[in-house]
């Protein structure tokens, strides 16, 4: 049974026992990512995590990966658009080690200008590796688009000129507005004593106290069509075709997993029954719904041979229009629906899934479904709200596309003329 405590200041704790397990997963979560940097600052919300890990005032990097290594724990972090994690899992027994860890890291990191640096260097890098990957360029400049002028659309790790300019004072200015108590879900799950780890929470967190102007509050996004093409020199070509999605929360999340999971997730999937293994024409092709708190997107991907780009174009959106000829039965969305809580029931076996799960829904939601009312919803899915839901997506009028590769060996003219915003 998962339990809400929230501080005097703010900090909410989110508690889930699962006492069978040996393993404890524990999480601060705070919500601030790339959406909530001025232009200024892009990027320096994923700064801010790599620098949680240069040292604090009583431990070097090596001090964190060292103790967190005799105690057999994992500790890592990660950025998105909206949420920055730090989340370590250990051995119950070891619990006080990763929350000290972890406190210590959040509150007392030194942010070193030496070490902001030479992390300079390391985020650089990353920014060009992605460039290395035309899969991830052909997902960021789609978004970059759909999103236009807001920050949704702008790249988590930030761009070559505003990270290069970053100094001590940025991060500590940015880390007052947008680290603050209420923002801020200390997430654990596994096996623990309650008391103990509410002593220690209420030991690191009570007293922070943050009177700073919060972050300015994230602009609302609006989907715009949009056609984007990049040329490179790559073997394959990337292709995306994008349409409106839904956003966190929404009544109809549960029908978009499912219409998801039928048309473009997985091996079973209609897309991938098609375009790979019935015409072989993509080694890789999926869906996926982004969703964020005010607005989403619907994807499609595929990386195929250039010469076969209009092709699988055509098939692609001939498999939209198969949702609605060739329709969705009942013993199909019956089957969809056992996937989805089996999917569901094995992810609650680890212990991070739920620590994950049970800290994004309660800092991006305000509120925690237990595993029963998950089931509730997916069992309570129809197959008029799936296809109410695939008529508001699927309107051609408002499709995007975006494309990454030899673009003179493509022939996406008709693709590319009936995308974007007329």
């Amino acid at each position: 049974m998962v339990e809400i405590k929230r501080l005097d200041n703010g900090v909410r704790v989110v508690l889930e026992p699962i006492p069978y397990l040996r393993s404890v997963a524990v999480g601060i979560w705070v919500l601030a990512g790339s959406r909530d940097e001025p232009p200024e600052w892009a990027g320096i919300s994923h700064f801010c995590e790599h620098m949680f890990f240069k040292g604090t005032s009583k431990r070097s990097a090596g001090d964190i990966a060292n103790e967190m290594d005799r105690v057999g724990g994992h500790i890592n972090a990660y950025t998105a658009k909206e949420i920055t994690c730090y989340g370590a899992r250990v051995l119950d027994d070891h619990f006080g080690t990763a929350m000290d860890v972890l406190a210590d890291m959040f509150f007392n990191s030194a942010f070193c200008e030496d070490e902001i640096e030479k992390e300079k260097n390391v985020v650089l890098e990353e920014i060009s590796m992605y460039e290395d990957r035309p899969e991830e360029v052909a997902l960021d400049i789609l978004e970059s688009d759909v999103w236009s002028g807001n920050a949704l659309g702008r790249p988590v790790l930030g761009n070559q000129e505003t990270v290069g300019s970053f100094k001590r004072a940025d991060f500590m200015s940015f880390m007052r507005k947008a680290y603050r108590p209420e923002r801020i879900v200390v997430s654990v799950a596994g096996k623990y004593d309650e008391a103990a780890v509410m002593e220690m929470v209420n030991r690191y967190f009570s007293s922070f106290d943050n009177d700073a102007e919060s972050v300015a509050a994230a602009s609302p996004a609006v989907y715009r069509p949009a056609v984007v093409t990049r040329d490179k020199d790559v073997e394959q070509l990337h292709l995306c075709l994008a349409f409106p999605g839904i956003p966190l929360g929404s009544d109809a999340s549960y029908a978009l997993t499912a219409l998801n999971t039928i048309f473009g997730s997985g091996i079973s999937s209609r897309l991938f029954q098609n375009i790979r293994e019935k015409h072989g024409l993509a080694y890789s092709i999926y869906s996926y719904p982004a969703s964020y708190r005010d607005a989403g997107v619907y994807i499609i991907y595929a990386a195929l041979n250039p010469g076969s780009a209009k092709t699988a174009a055509e098939l692609i959106k001939a498999e939209i229009s198969g949702l609605f000829s060739n329709r969705i039965t009942e013993e199909n969305l019956r089957n969809t629906k056992e996937q989805l809580k089996s999917n569901f029931m094995l992810s609650l076996e680890s212990t991070s899934n739920r620590m994950s799960s049970n800290a994004r829904s309660e800092l991006l939601l305000n509120r925690v479904l237990t595993p029963d009312e998950l089931m509730a919803k997916v069992e309570a899915i129809t197959l008029e709200g799936v296809y109410e839901l695939a008529e508001s997506i699927f309107d051609m009028k408002k499709m995007s596309v975006s494309s990454v590769g030899r673009l003179a060996q493509s022939d996406l003219s008709d693709l590319i003329n009936a995308g974007g915003a007329k």
